[in-house]
């Protein structure tokens, strides 16, 4: 098949390309990044090279930053209706360094992967998706719709600069289908069609600083706040227990995640101690509840609840909607795989779609190293999943 065999063709290309995507730090601002910019215009001139229509989507964020979303087109037989391909410019931060072998930022090709931040998540799929586009460019092919790409801003922090963004602009169709290559797993037979509810909060505890000799003089933030966590934790596990077996975690997770710093000495009693959840709740249950459960065990404890991030599930894309017929009919023919649908806990782009009631799907092939120390994509991977995109393009 021609489009497979030039997609193999420009393998090495591919892994050159990531290896770029890796070296321009993109972690989100929320996270004390930089942002997207410096990426978005290395790949928008990417794709102007390729030969794609190119337009820019920039919007200045609370902290005065630019943020940077990259819309690319190949016009199709269809002009009414468009394929997107929806893959996100920016990262998490590295983490721990101490726990990768190598640089994060300086990407290492060894035993056919890619190391790097952000090679899984997410531009192993940005890449697959550039390049099944070029090479529709290349052979003259002009897929069945326009075949779209947007490489957006912000996935990581709550979408508010990136897809929520481009959605208010109005750049997309209800008759457009949604393709978001933000999660799947090693086989690539697994489509993804829900998400949970996602709830972030954050607990202030509040005591009183002193000197570690003299507890009694103290009111010891650190230990209420420990005490509070493990409540908190106990509690939502106990009261939010049902199981849904449409998902891949098919439990509610609610999972304390990170502590702001307290003191830098060892011998002050800390005065203030701020911890957070990150909670995927299953669609059943109504996150005020949820909220209304916490209120309840911070009641009267010195402790001051936040709401960071709170996005409730929208309804799942049905299984028999037009991209998952087509997606899994070209697995089926490419790959002789049979796919299932089901649902993550992970929050991807494709649920502020679901919320307008356009059906999005989420799919790729992953070794799920994303947010991990020593993050890889598989090579094979990519240039697999490039295939499928470019045949999906031309899908009737």
């Amino acid at each position: 098949m021609e489009i497979t065999k030039r997609i193999e063709e420009l393998r090495e290309e591919m892994v050159e390309s990531l290896k770029k995507f890796i070296s321009i730090n993109s972690v989100n601002p929320a996270f004390g990044g930089p942002g997207e910019k410096e990426k978005a215009d290395w790949l928008e001139g990417l794709l102007r090279d390729f030969g794609f229509e190119v337009e820019r989507y920039d919007v200045k964020d609370d902290r005065g930053i630019w943020r940077s979303n990259v819309v690319a087109k190949i016009p199709g037989r269809n002009r009414e209706k468009t394929l997107w391909i929806v893959t996100h410019i920016d990262t998490v931060p590295p983490g721990d360094l101490s726990l990768w072998e190598t640089d994060p930022f300086v990407p290492v090709v060894k035993d056919g992967k890619v190391y790097g931040r952000g090679a899984e998540d997410n531009g192993g799929s940005m890449i697959a998706s550039i390049y099944a586009g070029k090479v529709l460019i290349d052979l003259g092919i002009t897929p069945e719709y326009n075949f779209g790409l947007a490489l957006v801003a912000d996935e990581e922090a709550g979408s508010g600069y990136g897809i929520q963004y481009l959605i208010e602009k109005g750049l997309f169709s209800p008759e457009d289908m949604f393709l978001v290559p933000d999660a799947g797993n090693e086989k690539g037979d697994f489509i993804e069609i829900a998400e949970k509810s996602i709830l972030w909060f954050k607990v202030t505890v509040n005591g009183k600083q002193g000197h570690a000799s003299r507890p009694r003089t103290t009111e010891n933030a650190l230990r209420k706040g420990v005490y509070l966590i493990a409540e908190i934790d106990e509690a939502l596990h106990r009261k939010y227990s049902d199981i849904d077996e449409l998902f891949d975690e098919p439990l509610s997770t609610f999972e304390p995640t990170r502590a702001e710093k307290t003191v830098d000495n060892v011998n002050t009693v800390p005065g203030r101690f701020v911890f957070y959840f990150d909670c995927r709740v299953l669609p059943r249950y109504d996150l005020n509840e949820v909220l209304s459960t916490i209120e309840s065990i911070l009641d009267g404890r010195g402790a001051e609840l936040e709401v960071v991030v709170k996005q409730p599930a929208p309804k799942p894309t049905p299984p028999d909607s037009e991209l998952v017929v087509k997606l899994s009919d070209v697995l089926r023919s490419l790959r002789g795989l049979e796919a299932k649908v089901g649902g993550i806990g992970g929050g991807t782009c494709a649920a502020f779609f679901r919320k307008k009631g356009w059906p999005a799907v989420v799919w790729s092939t992953i070794d799920g190293t994303a947010h991990q120390p020593n993050e890889y994509r598989r090579i094979s991977h990519m240039v697999e999943d490039a295939k499928v995109f470019a045949l999906l393009g031309t899908e009737r």
